[in-house]
Parts: structure tokens; sequence; C-alpha cells
């Protein structure tokens, strides 16, 4: 959910990376122009929280405005495997045998 005009915000987690799409425009507020700059890389919310000393809940409500006006891209955190690959494990056990 990303809207923003009724009061919701965007559904995002500490974890969410967060990434520019453009430059900060003109009618930016300081503070999402120093968002806007930060996230040149992908940053964590909790990231970029930490850096401009916001507290979560303003950092959701400023992300929310900069996705609806598709200035900043969203994505879920890369998951690694929640089981290890069987063979992959074998081959470092066998390694390790022979050490």
């Amino acid at each position: 959910m990303i809207s923003g005009e009724d009061g919701a915000r965007a559904d995002l987690d500490l974890v969410t990376l967060i990434v520019a799409c453009a430059d900060p425009p003109l009618s930016a507020t300081p503070e999402q122009t120093a968002l806007l700059r930060l996230c040149t890389a992908p940053l964590s919310v909790a990231e970029l929280s930490a850096y401009l000393n916001l507290p979560y809940s303003v950092m959701t409500v400023l992300l929310t405005e900069l996705l609806a006006a598709d200035l900043v891209q969203a994505r879920a955190p890369i998951a690694r495997q929640s089981i290890a690959d069987r063979t992959l494990l074998e081959a470092v056990m066998h390694g390790l045998q022979k050490l």
C-alpha cells in the first residue's frame, strides 16, 4: 500500500531496501533531499533512519511520499536459503576430511 494522501503509509519494515530513482526536485523538503542523496546505493530503512537521526515512524512517512512520487524504489532484501544445499555441504565435509 502506497498512498500518503489518506494518511496510509507504505508497507515498509526496517530491512526494506530503498534506492533513489531521481534527483531531488526543487519542491523537496530538506529531509527528502537528504534521503534522496543518501539513497544513490540501496540502504535499509533502519540505516536511513540512523543516518538522518529520524525515528522509524517519521522515516516511513517520508518514504511513503517519495514512493508515491516515484522518486525512490523499495525492495525486499535478498532472502537467504532456509535450507542449505546438500551437495555444497557434502563437498565442504569431504574437503575438511581431506585436511
